[in-house]
């Protein structure tokens, strides 16, 4: 007897997969999930999916909300979708359909493509924003946009901090005494002035 379940998968335990199931409609003799795993895992390495793929059997129909939940980039997913259709695994996207034999296959490695084109820019765009981030707030003090780092203040400024310890000779334990810094603040400044 063919049963439908479902898949769905999140990246932090912070988000919730009731979206998913909520736009899937539900109905679903099984439902296997993966809160906390990341899109780069491969889908047969993460636990939810590992169940799944044991579970299904010939007839069966697979209802996933998107393409990009099968795998962590477009061979993954290509290979996910082939060994389910191998199976005889009916696998229904969202907005898609059913998926099943050659025409299917064809399909999936096209929108697989895409959803890899799509996690690359995604991705290039967080770097060069963490890039940009760094330089701006090395050179001025402020971020990118702007705005004043939200990183902990410094406690004291390093060269004020290397001056008073030279100027008195100090230890490194008297000086970091004095300013209400760590040991390891006052070597970092005197590190960072030679």
């Amino acid at each position: 007897m063919a049963h439908r379940v479902a898949y769905y998968r999140v990246s932090t335990v912070d988000q919730s997969i009731e979206a998913q199931r909520e736009a899937l409609g539900g109905g679903f003799e099984e439902e296997f999930v993966d809160e906390g795993v990341s899109g780069a895992t491969l889908a047969a390495e993460r636990p939810g999916f590992s169940r799944l793929l044991a579970h299904v059997r010939k007839g069966d129909t697979l209802a996933v909300y998107s393409i990009d939940r099968l795998g962590r980039d477009a061979l993954d997913v290509q290979g996910t979708v082939k060994r389910l259709l191998d199976k005889g695994v009916i696998v229904d996207v969202r907005g898609l359909g059913p998926i099943s034999g050659d025409a299917g296959k064809i399909i999936v490695a096209v929108l697989a493509q895409m959803a890899e084109i799509e996690r690359n820019r995604i991705k290039a765009r967080c770097d060069a924003g963490r890039e940009a981030a760094r330089v701006s707030l090395k050179a001025t003090g402020r971020t990118h946009r702007g705005k004043p780092s939200l990183g902990r203040p410094r406690a004291a400024d390093g060269p004020q901090v290397v001056a008073w310890r030279t100027a008195n000779e100090a230890s490194i334990q008297a000086t970091a005494q004095h300013f209400g810094i760590s040991p390891t603040s006052v070597k970092r400044y005197h590190a960072s002035l030679k």
